[in-house]
Parts: C-alpha cells; sequence; structure tokens
C-alpha cells in the first residue's frame, strides 16, 4: 500500500513591508530583535522620566536662543564693536552648528544615541564656563563654536527620539518645543537684569548651572545607551548584544525596520530629497525666530525709541512660542500656509506702524504663529521619511535646520552695520516669504507606511 505526500510552498516569511518613499529601494529590512510588547505602567512612567530629559535638555536650548536678543546692546558696548563685528557670535555659532549636524549621523551609528546626547551637553558645559568671566572678544566669539556643537548635537538627537516613539509622538513633540518655548522665555528676563548690571557676563554662570544640571540629568535617566541598538550591527544585536537595556526598550518600543543597504545610513539620508527640502524649511524658519528673538530688542530701542527694559519684549515673543495651536482642523500643511501668511502681515505691522506697545503685542502674537511650526514639520518628516532612516534624518534635519539660528541674524547684522537695524523688518518678510516656497516644494503626501 502506498500513499502520496503533497508538498506545498513555504509561505514567505522574509516578506517584507512595501515603502514608497524618496529613499533609496534596497535599504529595507524588518528588525529581528524585538517584537512590539503591551506597555506596562513602568514603561509608560518610564517613558516619562526620559521625556523630562529631553524637555530639560530642549528648555536649556531655548534658554540659549533666548539669551542673545537682550545681550547684544551691553556686548557691543562692553567690546566697543558695531553691528557686523557683534555678529560674528552668529558666524561661530554657524560653524559649530553645521559641525554639530556633519558628525551627529556617523558618531550616533558609532557610539549610540545615550554617548552622543552626554557629549553634546558637556560641551555646553566648556562653552559657558569660558563665556562667563568676559574673556577677550576673540576667545568669547570662539565659545560660541563650542555651543554650537552641543546644541546641535543635542537638537538632533532629542528630536529623533521623540520621532522615533510610537505613541502620541505629536503630543510629545508640541511638548519638547513647548520647554524649548519656556526656555526662551525666561531667559531673556534674566538677561535684562544681567545686561544692567557691572557683570554683565555672569548671566553666563547661570546658564552653566543649568547646563551641569541638564547633563547630570541625561546621564541618570539615558545612561550612555544607545536608543534602539543603532551603535551595533543586527548580527551583534542578535548574538550577544542584550537590546533589552536599550533607551527604547526599556519604554515599550520595539525596534523599527533597519537597513540591509550596502551604503552608509548617512550617505541614504543625503541622498533623500525630501530630507534636503525639510533642512532647508527648518534652517529659515530657526533663522526667522532667532533673528527675531535677537535683533528686536535692538530694534525697539533704536528705531522706536525704547528703554533698557526693552528685552522683555524678546520675552514676550518666546513667550508666545510656547502656545500650541491646533492644526488638525484644517490639516497641517495648509496651517502652515495660514500661520506664515499671518506672521507676514504682523511683521508689516511692526514695520509700518510706530507704536511701541502696537509693535510689542504684534511680536507676541507672531511667537504664537510660529511656536507650532516646528514640531508640525517634525511630525510630518515622521510620516514621510522610512522608519530606518528616521533619527538620522531627523537628527540632521534639526542639526542643519540650527545653522539658521546663525547664518540669518548675521546676515541682518552685516546689512544693519550699512542701512541701520530698520532694515529688520523687510529682511524678516523676506525670510518668511522664502519659508512658504520652501514648504509648497515639500511632497505634498506622505509616503511612508508603517
Amino acid at each position: 500500500m502506498s500513499s502520496a505526500i503533497e508538498l506545498h510552498p513555504l509561505p514567505n516569511l522574509s516578506a517584507e513591508p512595501s515603502f514608497n518613499s524618496t529613499a533609496p529601494k534596497d535599504a529595507t529590512s524588518a528588525a529581528p530583535v524585538l517584537v512590539q510588547q503591551p506597555r506596562l505602567s513602568q514603561h509608560v512612567f518610564r517613558e516619562r522620566v526620559q521625556l523630562f530629559a529631553l524637555y530639560w535638555c530642549l528648555f536649556l536650548a531655548g534658554w540659549n536662543d533666548g539669551s542673545a536678543g537682550p545681550l547684544i546692546p551691553r556686548i557691543q558696548k562692553v567690546y566697543h564693536v558695531g553691528f557686523a563685528v557683534v555678529s560674528l557670535i552668529f558666524v561661530f555659532a554657524c560653524v559649530g552648528f553645521i559641525g554639530g549636524a556633519m558628525i551627529n549621523v556617523p558618531l550616533t551609528d558609532r557610539l549610540g544615541f545615550g554617548k552622543m546626547i552626554a557629549f553634546g551637553s558637556i560641551c555646553q558645559i566648556i562653552a559657558y564656563a569660558m563665556q562667563a568671566p568676559a574673556p577677550p572678544f576673540p576667545v568669547f566669539v570662539l565659545s560660541f563654536v563650542i555651543n554650537g556643537v552641543g546644541i546641535a548635537i543635542q537638537d538632533a538627537q532629542a528630536n529623533g527620539y521623540v520621532a522615533s516613539l510610537k505613541h502620541s509622538p505629536e503630543i510629545k513633540m508640541g511638548l519638547l518645543h513647548g520647554a524649548y518655548g519656556a526656555g526662551a522665555l525666561v531667559s531673556p528676563i534674566v538677561a535684562t537684569q544681567f545686561s544692567q548690571l557691572r557683570h554683565w557676563s555672569f548671566h553666563y554662570l547661570a546658564s552653566l548651572g543649568v547646563a551641569i544640571s541638564n547633563a547630570l540629568v541625561l546621564a541618570f535617566v539615558f545612561r550612555f545607551k544607545s536608543q534602539d541598538g543603532e551603535a551595533h550591527t543586527v548580527e551583534a544585536c542578535t548574538i550577544a548584544h542584550d537590546v533589552s537595556k536599550e533607551c527604547l526598550a526599556t519604554v515599550g518600543e520595539a525596534a523599527g525596520e533597519t537597513s540591509t543597504s550596502e551604503h552608509s545610513t548617512f550617505r541614504q539620508i543625503l541622498s533623500t530629497k525630501t530630507v534636503h527640502l525639510l533642512a532647508f524649511f527648518i534652517l529659515v524658519y530657526v533663522g526667522v525666530e532667532v533673528t527675531i528673538g535677537g535683533w528686536i530688542v535692538t530694534y525697539i530701542i533704536d528705531v522706536r525709541g525704547g528703554g533698557p527694559s526693552s528685552g522683555y519684549v524678546s520675552a514676550g515673543f518666546f513667550g508666545g512660542k510656547k502656545s500650541l495651536l491646533r492644526s488638525r482642523a484644517i490639516g497641517e500643511r495648509r496651517v502652515l500656509y495660514l500661520y506664515s501668511i499671518l506672521a507676514i502681515a504682523l511683521e508689516l505691522v511692526v514695520w509700518l506702524v510706530p507704536s511701541l506697545i502696537g509693535d510689542a503685542v504684534a511680536v507676541a502674537i507672531v511667537g504664537m504663529l510660529l511656536g507650532p511650526i516646528y514640531p508640525i514639520t517634525m511630525n510630518y518628516a515622521g510620516r514621510v521619511l522610512p522608519r530606518w532612516l528616521l533619527t538620522g534624518s531627523i537628527g540632521w534635519i534639526a542639526g542643519f535646520g540650527q545653522a539658521g539660528s546663525a547664518v540669518f541674524p548675521f546676515i541682518t547684522g552685516a546689512i544693519a552695520s550699512k542701512t541701520g537695524i530698520k532694515a529688520l523688518q523687510p529682511l524678516l518678510i523676506s525670510m518668511m516669504s522664502f519659508m512658504i516656497v520652501l514648504w509648497a516644494l515639500v511632497p505634498g503626501t506622505p509616503r511612508r507606511v508603517d
């Protein structure tokens, strides 16, 4: 008696999800390391602790950016320099921002998230320690290179980490940049007081204290661990490396897709068109906000006849940025056009209406309108870009974008040295208009499917 055995083909267990993105097509694979498990209460608690650490990190970034405006008039007086020379602090900061953005992706692949964000925090400690004794001007501006490297790395790591979360990343991204706005709100108030004192540079001692606390918190919370095993190969993760101890795993987040491309992560990012469009958009956006925060005090004093307390106008602008206006009702793409157009209209008011109080109110409302743009852009990137490139891409976007906080304020200072600070408003309107053009070039439909 004989029997026949019918054979059926095995299912294809290596099938991968399909991604229609602008990233290289040979770069996808499913990570075999972790499977998404239900989150426990301890996961939620650990995530909140991690988010607090990142919020404090962005608070310091906002503190740093909000300090410049009230201190620039005093720096000019102490060092006897004009608009063009004092703007060198923005040039040197730009060098630091671009340098930080360039080294962030390749070093993160080698060292991992925890070590990189700790390195960035140490850079800021060194920079503020150099600035506090009011050293000679060349040393003073050199410290902004070190500070720029530190901020670019921390900003990139924090944004990339939050964007990688799978549970309500939009809300958490909004809170992250709300923390930035809080720091930028508080620091002009403090800096305005120090700018009127003999030891004006002691403001940087306060900054040093915040930076030290930031470094300690980051080291304690993340313990120099990588994000989801990005500093290790897949083989090492599956054989020897305990991925359950990585940062995302401790909050119940499974590792995302990984790349099987023979090209480096950095090369894949540089070959993705959407990344560059978003990076240039953020470059201009950050340039607009820091130009307003950095030069509006000088504008109010010189053009509108404001007194020493004009530094509070900068605080009003950054205070407005804490507002998280709703955008879901009309959609993220349309709401960015709306906010930008309204901000341009208000800058026209500041330019053409000679009212000190009216200008201060208009600047605060501009802050409200600009505030949500950054988190909206990062959330949008999180849906458009492939997950295996997400952290590195957002890191590049954030780090490269920080260069805008140096490039455009410097350009403004250079032009102001020739034509006067009254050129500030037409420059801002031009930058905002260019920002709208860049946003129109960004692909309109999210392409990533998780």
